[in-house]
């Protein structure tokens, strides 16, 4: 299943606490993007990543994100939302 996984820091997210978590986080994101649990990643300013996961179901999506050094340390959070392709596109096919 794809998921939309969003990022929102919490106010004790400090650049200090940016720079001090930040080798691990960027070896354990790059961890979960060579496993294929994510699939693409981007990033929005003063909020954070978002992932395009690519997971069995929400709890593993859910536990692969526990595993990033800022999640583990309570100051960044996720919003999970699951996708689907765009199902009207189906309507623009002509029926043979």
């Amino acid at each position: 299943m794809k998921v939309f996984a969003i990022s929102s820091p919490t106010p004790s997210l400090t650049p200090e606490v940016i720079n001090a978590h930040m080798p691990a986080e960027v070896h354990d994101t790059v961890r979960l993007y060579l496993s294929g649990k994510v699939d693409q990643f981007w990033f929005q300013e003063k909020a954070g990543p978002i992932f395009l996961m690519d997971v069995p179901s929400l709890e593993d999506a859910r536990a692969a994100l526990n595993t990033l050094p800022l999640v583990a340390s309570g100051v960044m959070s996720y919003e999970l939302r699951p996708v689907v392709p765009l199902m009207p596109l189906a309507r623009l096919i002509p029926a043979k």
